[in-house]
């Protein structure tokens, strides 16, 4: 069996650092010629040659490393790696530059110059009112208090109350962006585990559950945090209640606050990056061709900037959100086989980024790969990557991609004529789905249709199909329904099957048709 690689964390460290940074950790390690600092350089270089983590094999490199004295040497790898680290890249970073002033501040302060720390301080508190860091305010005001409280600092009274004025504005934002960061952060885990929201019951529950998080005080939110996460908790629970046109308009809302303060872009870019994910996802949802477009464009402009590759974790997060819209664009265009093309690199890319891509992306980027590849009729390796998701023992996970996985994969059996299987496949689909609560009108349906369709011959099975599409056409523009279509086009499949055309030319003409229109 292959070793897990993404099982030790020091080596995962090791393997998300750039040359700069490994060549930094030498000389910084190399300066002091201590016997212990010169093994975990040896540990350092054996851990960066490995590309799975093996400890077996790499103990062998390791002569004269006993197993114990191997645990005490990563811990202490780690340790000298993040200091390492935080001296190369604190001038990057305005959280690593505050965190910086404050422990400068406490150490001046704790030798007894209170005045060369509230200098500091002051410094330090312009720094983070300039961008918004209220979390680091509140610490650097308590420090600060602290001093005028103990000592005779010759402050002025006109400066001790603005600072108490100060101290209680801050406490007050603090907390209305800790009650609105909350609810985005809920809101967005409730869509993680459960998807959409499925019928009237999920609705009256995630409508309960957000009026009642939200701050009593919303009139008074007109900082940039605070906004931000306003409109992040709005665009979850628009998306999760399929309100479509709500979670286009606080998309935009949160990337407008970047376009209207420039200075934020730099200072939260992965919230940015964020946003203009929700917005694509929202001119995906409500095909908005032209806007989607030019979207993407500004995005792809924004992932060549010195900003957007400042960090790895922005790097490749507009890789991941770029790519997914691109294949989004595809589906919605139903230009299958050309969406095929992209995919080769894209998986090349996600195995190269394997140690920082959580499991859920992976999903939606299998369901994805599935999707352009049932489109394009290529059934058999739809479901190879249908099995990716069907065999995933993550819990708790996109139930919703779970049955809408099970679904297509049923689907790609139907369109291969595996009639041996197909009974026993409906009946644990329907039982899978059953069990999730994942049932909408639509499926229902079309289960009825599947389950009837293969007791008749082939020349009564397009009244049948028609029958079926009456039943569900109507239902396009039902809010709970969407759901379904979002997930896979079940219309244009029977549309395809009633007028004997390809799905791919199906979505291509309503594309056509709705870009004329536009």
């Amino acid at each position: 069996m292959m070793p897990n690689h993404n099982s030790d964390t020091l080596f995962q460290l090791i393997h998300s650092l750039e040359k700069s940074e490994k060549r930094h950790f030498k000389l910084y390690i190399k300066r002091s010629s201590a016997k212990e600092d010169l093994k975990i350089v040896r540990l350092f270089d054996a851990l960066d040659k490995l590309t799975e983590y093996d400890e077996k094999h790499m103990m062998k490199s390791l002569k004269g490393f006993t197993k114990p004295q191997l645990a005490n040497l990563k811990t202490h790898l780690y340790k000298q790696l993040l200091a390492s680290l935080r001296l190369l890249k604190t001038n990057d970073n305005v959280d690593l530059k505050l965190s910086e002033h404050l422990d400068n501040a406490r150490l001046l302060y704790n030798k007894g110059l209170e005045i060369q720390s509230l200098q500091i301080l002051e410094r330090a508190k312009e720094m983070a009112k300039a961008n918004r860091k209220m979390n680091f305010l509140v610490q650097l005001i308590s420090l600060e208090k602290k001093i005028e409280t103990l000592h005779i600092t010759r402050s002025s009274l006109e400066k001790t109350e603005m600072l108490a004025q100060e101290a209680l504005a801050t406490s007050e934002h603090i907390d209305r962006v800790t009650k609105l960061s909350n609810l985005a952060l809920l809101l967005y885990r409730w869509f993680i585990k459960n998807g959409h929201a499925r019928n009237e019951e999920d609705e009256k529950d995630i409508k309960k559950f957000f009026k009642s998080s939200l701050p009593d005080n919303i009139n008074a939110i007109d900082d940039f945090y605070e906004k931000l996460y306003l409109y992040q908790s709005y665009s979850w629970y628009a998306f999760i209640r399929q309100d479509f046109f709500m979670y286009y308009r606080y998309s935009q809302k949160w990337i407008d606050l970047f376009n209207e303060d420039k200075v934020m872009l730099a200072v939260e870019t992965g919230h940015y990056i964020k946003g203009m994910h929700n917005l694509l996802n929202a001119h995906f949802d409500l095909r908005n061709f032209k806007k989607f477009k030019t979207t993407l464009c500004e995005f792809e402009k924004f992932s060549k900037t010195e900003v957007a590759n400042h960090h790895d974790n922005f790097r490749i997060h507009t890789f991941i959100y770029i790519n997914s819209a691109k294949i989004n664009q595809h589906l919605m265009q139903g230009n299958f086989r050309e969406g095929l093309a992209i995919l080769p690199e894209i998986e090349v890319k996600l195995k190269e980024y394997s140690l920082f891509v959580d499991s859920h992306r992976i999903l939606v980027f299998n369901y994805k790969f599935a999707s352009l590849f049932f489109g394009a009729g290529e059934y058999s390796i739809a479901i190879d990557y249908l099995n990716k998701i069907i065999n995933d023992n993550q819990q708790g996970l996109r139930n919703d991609l779970q049955c809408y996985a099970r679904l297509m994969h049923l689907l790609c059996h139907y369109e291969m004529g595996n009639d041996e299987i197909l009974d026993s496949l409906i009946k644990s689909v329907y039982r899978f789905m059953a069990r999730m609560k994942n049932f909408t009108i639509v499926e229902e349906a079309m289960f009825n249709f599947l389950r009837h369709s293969t007791k008749v011959n082939a020349r009564e099975l397009k009244p049948e199909l028609e029958l079926f599409l009456t039943k569900i056409k109507h239902l396009e523009k039902n809010r709970f329904e969407t759901r379904s279509f979002a997930y896979l086009d079940i219309i244009s499949w029977v549309e395809s099957k009633v007028y004997n055309k390809p799905m791919e030319e199906i979505i291509h003409a309503k594309y056509l048709k709705s870009k004329h229109r536009g």
